[in-house]
């Protein structure tokens, strides 16, 4: 296993937080990769395997809905937050990979690399946001957080980058805004 160098950044101890057009929050936090991701970075990740260091960035979007049950407007619900979270996704990954940063997101759905070459394994958005956020999981027919504010309204995504942590606040908050996500203030967030 390969032991990354920890660096202090804001980002870890206070999340950006962001509100759509909508009213519905956004939470975005940068970290040091979970020590699953380290373990097993090439089969998630065969293209990262010379890349020494990188960061996860947590996306978590505020469901309109509880996610423990499966209704059709539910399902709705979450490919409504999958699309969004793919479309700012792919935006500030091409972005950093245009500033020569390696970048990608994970499909949500698959938990597959969407710009790399999948591995052997998919990705666990969910144990990632445990580990690193350490927010409760209910095992359910999928598992799904449990956020301080949202409860169970809560989608999990996940980013990864090896652009430093203040080159990917600043490209965070800019790709944000040019979705409609607005930042806002710790607490004005409810």
């Amino acid at each position: 296993m390969v032991n990354y160098p920890r660096a202090y950044t804001a980002e870890q101890s206070r999340p950006i937080n962001l509100v759509g057009k909508q009213g519905q929050a956004v939470q975005i936090s940068i970290h040091d990769p979970s020590q699953y991701i380290c373990a097993n970075r090439e089969r998630i990740l065969p293209d990262w395997q010379e890349q020494t260091l990188f960061w996860v960035v947590i996306v978590l979007q505020q469901s309109k809905y509880p996610l423990v049950r499966s209704t059709a407007e539910i399902e709705r619900e979450k490919e409504h937050l999958r699309e969004k979270f793919m479309r700012f996704g792919c935006d500030l990954a091409f972005d950093l990979r245009d500033r020569g940063y390696l970048a990608d997101l994970i499909d949500p759905r698959t938990g597959y690399p969407l710009l790399s070459r999948p591995g052997v394994i998919p990705h666990n958005d969910t144990a990632v946001v445990k580990a690193l956020l350490n927010y409760p999981v209910l095992k359910n027919k999928c598992c799904v957080i449990v956020h301080p504010h949202w409860g169970t309204a809560v989608y999990p995504s996940i980013f990864l980058s090896a652009a430093p942590p203040m080159i990917l606040e600043w490209a965070i908050k800019r790709i944000s805004s040019m979705h409609g996500w607005q930042e806002i203030e710790e607490d004005d967030q409810g």
